[in-house]
């Protein structure tokens, strides 16, 4: 009896030594278990070869020299607008120049007082020298004035304000400019806005096509 009680104590010490020290035999096997995987994993994840690491360096610096490559040439692109177009802006405003020119030549023009005058004759004389010069100016500037009258009517360059009766002429045929238009070099300035043509029977045969129309309801 006395053999068996002190080998249940030597037993339950042991126990209790295990318990204190946390080493459960469980426990140590999963601990083990995880490491084992850990290290497989580490295994499964390759290194790249130098190979492969220097074929990413060119991938990376090829497209760096792609990129610095397009933002040249648009930046030579910018900077050739730049010095083509920049009076672009002033150009427009100064087109008022010739404007003026004009209406103070109509003006005068239309004054009953100076009708057939010498005063009148001089004036408009040198109003048109004035204008020449300003338009030879701009020319020299490749800033040309868009050739209207009898030319047939182009979107990219004139402005239809009205349609004028007119069997003589072409319909769509500019006959009247009203102001005229501009470019700067390649590019418009102002489009010329202008009178085309129209056929008069066009307008009478219609006319007569809507009084009927009217009569017969």
């Amino acid at each position: 009896m006395e053999k068996e009680e002190n080998q249940n104590t030597t037993v339950k010490n042991q126990n209790q030594e295990l318990e204190k020290e946390g080493a459960k035999p469980e426990e140590n096997l999963e601990s083990e278990n995880n490491q084992d995987t850990t290290e497989e994993a580490k295994e499964e994840i390759k290194e790249p070869t130098p190979e492969e690491k220097i074929a990413e360096l060119e991938d990376k610096v090829a497209r760096t020299f792609a990129e610095m490559e397009n933002q040249r040439r648009r930046f030579e692109k910018e900077k050739e607008e730049a010095f083509e177009y920049g009076g672009y802006s002033f150009a427009k405003e100064a087109l008022n120049l010739i404007d003026n020119l004009e209406r103070s030549k109509q003006v005068l023009e239309t004054d009953e007082k100076l009708k057939d005058t010498e005063a009148l004759k001089k004036s408009l004389e040198h109003l048109d020298i004035i204008k020449k010069d300003t338009i030879s100016i701009f020319e020299k500037n490749n800033i040309k004035p868009i050739e209207s009258l009898n030319k047939k009517l182009d979107p990219n360059f004139h402005q239809a304000m009205m349609e004028i009766e007119d069997d003589t002429k072409e319909p769509g045929t500019i006959i009247q400019e009203i102001q005229k238009g501009f470019t700067i070099k390649d590019r418009l300035l102002r489009p010329s806005l202008v009178g085309v043509s129209k056929k008069v029977s066009e307008i009478e045969g219609k006319t007569e096509e809507n009084k009927e129309n009217t009569e017969d309801k």
